[in-house]
C-alpha cells in the first residue's frame, strides 16, 4: 500500500495581492487530508476511488477505466471529471504514470470537515502529486485557478512566506509563533466560500498595481515582526482596510462582529469559511461571544495550526 498526506492551509495575510506578487504569510494546518491506493487483482483493470470526509461518511465515489481514465461510474459527474482531468494532466508529466497498472483502490481521507474550506482540493492535487511523481504547482495551476501558497502550505512544516510570479513561485519557511498566541481564535463562520468567484472579484476591480503589492507584502513583514498582542491587531485592522477598499467590500468585523473588544480579519476569500479573530480575555469569555453569535466552530491557534 501506498499513503501520501497533505496539510490544510490558511491565508493570514496579502490575500488576492498574492496573485500578483505579493509576498504573503501562509500557516498550514494540521488537520489535511490523506490518500491511500492499494493493488488489487481484477480480470478488467480499474481504479475505485472513494472519497471520505472527517466523520469516515463517504461523500465521493467513482470507478474509472485504466489506463483510459474514462469514467464508468459516478456518484457525483461533476467531481469525477475534474478527478479524471487532474489525473490525465498528472500523466501529461509523467507518462508512466497509471499507464500500466493493475486494477487500483483509492481512498482519501479528510481529517477537517469538507465544508471547513482548509484545502479539499489543494490537499488532493498535491497527493496526486505525490503519487504520480510530478510538480505539484505546475499540476494546480492546470487545474484551478489560484496563487499556489495552498500547494506550498500542503508540504510545509511551519509557516512560510509565499510569493507567485508570473512564471515562478517562491517558498521560504519562516518561524511564526508568537507570544501572544493564544490569544488568537480561527472561527468558522458557516459559509463555503469559492475561492474562483472571489479572484474574479479581484480581477475586476484591480488591475496590476505595484503600489499595492508593496502595501501587501509590508504588511505580512510587519505581521512577523509584531511583538505584542496590540501591535499584531493594528497591523491586521490597516490589512482589512487595504482589502476592504480595493474591493469595495465590508469588512468581517463590522459586518457581524462590531461589538467584539478585539479584531476579527478574514482570511483567504473575503465572505466565508474563516476568520482570525484576537482577544484580550480569557478563552471561556471568547467563546462564549462567538457562540453567542450562532458561531460554534472556535478553534485556538494550538488545535489548529501546525
Amino acid at each position: 500500500m501506498q499513503e501520501y498526506y497533505a496539510k490544510g492551509k490558511l491565508l493570514l495575510s496579502a490575500e488576492y495581492f498574492v496573485l500578483d506578487g505579493a509576498w504573503a504569510l501562509g500557516l498550514p494546518t494540521r488537520k489535511g487530508q490523506s490518500l491511500m491506493i492499494k493493488e488489487r487483482s481484477n480480470h478488467k483493470y480499474l481504479l475505485n476511488w472513494t472519497s471520505m470526509d472527517a466523520d469516515h461518511s463517504v461523500w465521493f465515489e467513482a470507478i474509472l477505466e485504466l489506463p483510459t481514465l474514462n469514467i464508468i461510474k459516478a456518484s457525483q459527474n461533476d467531481v469525477a471529471q475534474k478527478l479524471s482531468e487532474i489525473l490525465h494532466l498528472a500523466r501529461q508529466q509523467n507518462p508512466a504514470f497509471l499507464a500500466n497498472t493493475a486494477s487500483l483502490e483509492v481512498t482519501t481521507q479528510l481529517t477537517f470537515p469538507r465544508e471547513w474550506g482548509l484545502g479539499t482540493s489543494s490537499t488532493l492535487v498535491y497527493n496526486i502529486a505525490q503519487w504520480a511523481r510530478v510538480d505539484p504547482f505546475q499540476l494546480q495551476f492546470a487545474t484551478f485557478d489560484g496563487s499556489g501558497y495552498d500547494i506550498a502550505c500542503a508540504g510545509a512544516e511551519g509557516a512560510i512566506l509565499y510569493q507567485k510570479l508570473s512564471e515562478t513561485t517562491a517558498s521560504r519557511a519562516i518561524t511564526f509563533r508568537p507570544s501572544y498566541r493564544h490569544s488568537l481564535y480561527f472561527i468558522y463562520l458557516g459559509k463555503k466560500q469559492n475561492s474562483r468567484e472571489g479572484i474574479a472579484r479581484y480581477r475586476e476591480k484591480v488591475s496590476r498595481s505595484p503600489h499595492l503589492i508593496y502595501q501587501a507584502t509590508a504588511y505580512t513583514y510587519a505581521l512577523l515582526k509584531a511583538d505584542t498582542l496590540s501591535a499584531f491587531e493594528s497591523i491586521l485592522k490597516q490589512h482589512e482596510h487595504l482589502v476592504a477598499n480595493t474591493l469595495e467590500l465590508e469588512p468581517v468585523k463590522s459586518l457581524y462582529f462590531k461589538d467584539f473588544w478585539g479584531e476579527v480579519k478574514s482570511l483567504g476569500a473575503w465572505g466565508g469559511d474563516f476568520v482570525l479573530a484576537t482577544s484580550s480575555k480569557d478563552e471561556a469569555s471568547t467563546k462564549a461571544y462567538f457562540g453567542e453569535k450562532g458561531f460554534d466552530v472556535i478553534l485556538t491557534y494550538e488545535e489548529l495550526i501546525l
